[in-house]
């Protein structure tokens, strides 16, 4: 299990992950977006600003890096900063199949990724973020599962998928939509040849949303390990945008709204 790694961490932000969707593509749902990253969202340039934020976040502690197949080009900007960065081998890398990215790098595509949980798409995204990342990707989870996802039923992507996790990489999930809980507790019960099939759940979870608590626990206790997502919903607790409650307790402790 590769965050079995961070056990031995002396950072104490090891467990805080960065998430590359936002800079991995010129379009995304985050608020403020205008204002973070101006109007140049050239290839270029946002894998400059991707890697500036990965030596900060690293500079910071930060141990977990997380890109999918439909973050753009995120696995191919993190790909790069592995590379210029040989000696760093203390991180641990998730990516995500089953989107696909449409929008051909512009910000007004009718539709910017197409959802696809076949065992086709596994196939032809695993790949692709192998040819990537290579030997670094430790964790390749299911992109946004939901109770009808066929890939809570499909014995044959069952099976690649427990293939890929005796290769060595972990097999995980994420969820999304108001119905995460059920999609959770729906996952627990896949196994193969009796075994659990995940080892890892990433849920959205934070101030404005904990409906997926219980069952989030419920894989906690089952081993899994819980990956929370959206912990800032995308900019909504964050400055300016931050709930008035929320900056209250900010300026009282003289913290970000992040922080608090």
């Amino acid at each position: 299990m590769p965050f079995a790694r961070l056990a031995t961490a002396t950072t104490p932000t090891c467990h805080i992950g960065l998430g590359l969707a936002a800079v991995g593509r010129p379009g995304y749902i985050n608020l403020g977006r205008d204002e973070d990253l101006g109007a140049d969202r050239s290839v270029e340039t946002l894998r400059a600003r991707t890697h500036e934020l990965l030596d900060a976040a690293y500079f910071q502690g930060v141990r977990y890096f997380d890109v999918a197949r439909s973050y753009g080009r995120s696995e191919e900007f993190l790909a790069d900063w592995l590379a210029k960065n040989p000696g760093i081998d203390d991180v641990v890398v998730g990516s995500k199949w089953g989107y696909t990215y449409t929008a051909d790098w512009t910000t007004d595509a009718e539709k910017h990724e197409v959802k696809d949980h076949s065992v086709q798409a596994y196939d032809r995204q695993r790949s692709e973020s192998a040819e990537v990342l290579g030997d670094r990707l430790d964790l390749y989870q299911i992109h946004s599962v939901t109770p009808d996802s066929p890939a809570l039923t499909d014995k044959e992507l069952h099976a690649r998928l427990a293939e890929t996790a005796a290769q060595g990489t972990s097999i995980g999930f994420s969820t999304s939509g108001p119905a995460q809980a059920d999609a959770i507790r729906a996952a627990l019960a896949v196994t193969v040849d009796g075994e659990p099939l995940f080892r890892t759940v990433q849920s959205t979870y934070n101030a404005l949303e904990t409906s997926a608590a219980p069952a989030l626990a419920e894989a906690h206790d089952a081993g899994l390990t819980v990956i929370v997502k959206e912990g800032m919903a995308n900019g909504r607790l964050a400055e300016p945008h931050a709930p008035d409650a929320l900056k209250a307790v900010a300026a009282e402790t003289s913290l970000g709204c992040d922080a608090v």
